[in-house]
């Protein structure tokens, strides 16, 4: 559709350039005649465009919010009944979008403001999944993503002799040594996804069709587009991103094997090669935090305390830990949160219904109505989930005044590394003390341990950001077959996380809907942008505050210039280029992982030091 707007549109300026040419031999009083109303056309054309955008941006402001509403319902109450209202307003928002984004493209080479040329290219970009605009498509595919979601939200597999939920089996991986139990736990979560597979292939089928409408050569390369820069150029640059940090990640990878080796011996874990996945603690290998207890250092591992025992005993419920995450905020001249928000948002999982417990935060009305979508438990992870989920809600409010196409991250990154960078303060021992979860803060000896923490969760989870993306880049572009696509997930996983499955896996084994953003079609680069940017906006941050000491003990809790700058960073939306957006705060204008090296650099060491002489690596 976009190849044949461009046509017509081409057709008439080049009927317009025809008139032109057709005076070039006549008087200059003729030629100054036929001027005329080539620039009233092409003044004409520029305002026609702004107004388009204008239209177009209340047009999607009214369906958003209507489609936000359904979606929580459908998020916050799984049934028949609003699995099937979401999918009308899901195929409403596409259907909208793709005209949108098609009208969009008779503009392409018309000069128009700055501001309006990227809210037309925004209108192109702005599509997840878009569909082609034959009768029925949207339709299809918004049937068929509810679905995957859907399936992926309510799976369940019998363990034991009972039938368990996701968050049941993640409890008893990340606490089980017993490689049976866990191999079980992995291997019983992954039944859930087979299913998914025909629906799969057959929305890439429709997607990839809607992404050639729009002009791209796949949903990747769309996906791609998304950064302010080349698709290819974009490709690039996490790879560039990637070798600064992967040094460091072999070296946390080489330690946790042979840690690993040395409690389960070498039937279950070799002293050398990849790692099997199960026994890291995590259903999807991504961190690697709660197999601390293995792999802590053998002589001063311990910590003076457990953050999950010190929320129990400080009397901390969900509503609390919401709160407190709140109160970072407001520490660095936020505004409080809304009183909608303590009344409307989902803390806790429900009794009574099927609901989506994957935390989101959510901005139901692009002006006060944001929420948070969680089943808070008290423990350490949800009170890190809770200051990461917040950043989005502060992001959304921040931007609020902004038109409505820029009411977005400067890119889908940044959304993710506003929360994280709050993050990084919130789980330092400076801010704990801060707050009054602990008394004292521990000295230079517990560093080591906190950082292997730190580290086990952060660089760890980095290949597997980078991975996800990788194998869906393939999938859209027909390099990996849909016969293919779970020993494409497996190579992806041997090459960038050096790991493995715990065993063969079945024919039918489609182990990526087993992770929840391939069925709920969430781009997932942004994580792995996220994890760079986090400590890129936490070193610019220190700098700030005049900070001396080591990055790792730093808390910007409670200040106000740092908060000024960084809200001045946030409200500025999608309205810039990223790197515009970067250099508001940072300083900077480029993505750097420079930040990872300097806040780990004392652990990197120790690393360096406890894997000399072993055979470290792996063959992919």
């Amino acid at each position: 559709m976009k190849r044949h707007l461009l046509t017509a549109a081409a057709i008439a300026v080049l009927g317009v350039a025809a008139a032109g040419c057709a005076s070039n031999g006549g008087t200059p009083a003729a030629e100054a005649s036929a001027a005329a109303p080539e620039a009233t056309l092409a003044t004409d054309v520029t305002a026609e465009a702004a107004a388009f955008v204008a239209d177009a941006e209340t047009q999607l402001a009214e369906l958003f919010e209507y489609a936000a509403r359904v979606q929580w319902v459908r998020a916050t109450n799984i049934t028949f009944d609003t699995m099937w209202l979401e999918s009308r307003a899901n195929a409403q928002v596409t259907e909208l979008q793709v005209k949108l984004a098609g009208e969009a493209a008779r503009f392409n080479d018309v000069e128009v403001a700055p501001d309006v040329r990227r809210k037309l290219n925004l209108l192109r970009l702005g599509i997840t999944l878009p569909a082609p605009a034959r009768a029925g498509a949207a339709s299809e595919l918004a049937e068929i993503t509810t679905r995957l979601d859907s399936t992926y939200a309510t799976g369940k597999f019998t363990y034991k002799g009972r039938e368990i939920t996701l968050d049941d089996a993640g409890q008893l991986i990340a606490e089980s040594r017993d490689p049976a139990e866990t191999r079980a736990l992995y291997e019983g979560w992954r039944t859930i996804s087979p299913a998914m597979t025909t629906d799969y292939a057959r929305m890439v089928e429709i997607a990839n069709e809607g992404s050639r409408e729009l002009g791209f050569a796949d949903t990747g390369a769309m996906w791609r587009a998304g950064y302010d820069m080349d698709p290819d150029a974009f490709a690039a640059e996490t790879d560039r991103l990637w070798a600064q940090v992967k040094p460091f990640y072999e070296n946390l990878h080489c330690y946790v094997r042979n840690r690993l080796n040395e409690k389960y011996g070498d039937a279950v874990q070799p002293a050398t090669g990849p790692i099997r996945a199960d026994l890291l603690g995590n259903m999807w290998s991504q961190q690697w935090g709660n197999i601390y207890d293995v792999v802590a250092p053998a002589e001063g591992g311990a910590s003076s305390y457990d953050m999950t025992e010190r929320l129990v005993a400080s009397g901390y419920d969900a509503r609390k830990m919401v709160e407190t995450g709140e109160g970072f905020y407001v520490s660095m001249g936020l505004p409080a949160l809304p009183q909608t928000f303590w009344e409307r948002s989902q803390i806790t999982r429900p009794r009574d219904r099927e609901v989506v417990c994957h935390a989101s935060a959510w901005d139901l009305d692009n002006r006060d109505d944001i929420r948070i979508k969680m089943c808070t438990e008290v423990n350490a992870e949800d009170f890190y989930t809770v200051h990461h989920e917040l950043g989005h809600n502060y992001y959304q409010r921040a931007y609020k005044d902004q038109p409505f196409l820029f009411k977005n991250g400067a890119n889908d990154g940044f959304h993710e590394a506003i929360g994280d960078f709050v993050g990084l303060s919130a789980l330092t021992p400076t801010y704990l003390n801060q707050i009054g979860l602990l008394q004292t803060v521990p000295g230079e000896e517990e560093d080591i341990p906190f950082l292997l923490k730190m580290a086990l969760d952060k660089i760890a989870f980095m290949p597997f950001g980078l991975m996800v993306d990788r194998w869906r880049w393939g999938v859209f572009n027909g390099e990996t077959s849909p016969a293919a696509y779970n020993d494409a997930w497996s190579a992806n996983m041997l090459r960038y996380q050096g790991l493995v499955p715990p065993g063969p896996r079945p024919a039918n084994a489609f182990d990526p809907g087993a992770k929840y953003h391939i069925p709920g079609n969430t781009p997932y680069t942004r994580y792995f942008l996220a994890h760079i940017y986090q400590f890129q906006f936490h070193r610019a941050a220190c700098e700030q505050a005049g900070w001396t000491g080591p990055l790792h003990r730093c808390s910007v809790y409670g200040n106000e210039e740092v908060g000024a700058r960084f809200n001045a960073m946030m409200e500025m939306g999608q309205s810039r280029p990223w790197p515009e957006a970067m250099q508001a705060f940072t300083g900077q204008r480029e993505n750097d992982a420079s930040a990872v090296a300097d806040y780990f650099a004392p652990l990197n060491v120790w690393l360096t030091a406890q894997n000399r002489g072993k055979d470290c690596g792996w063959q992919a």
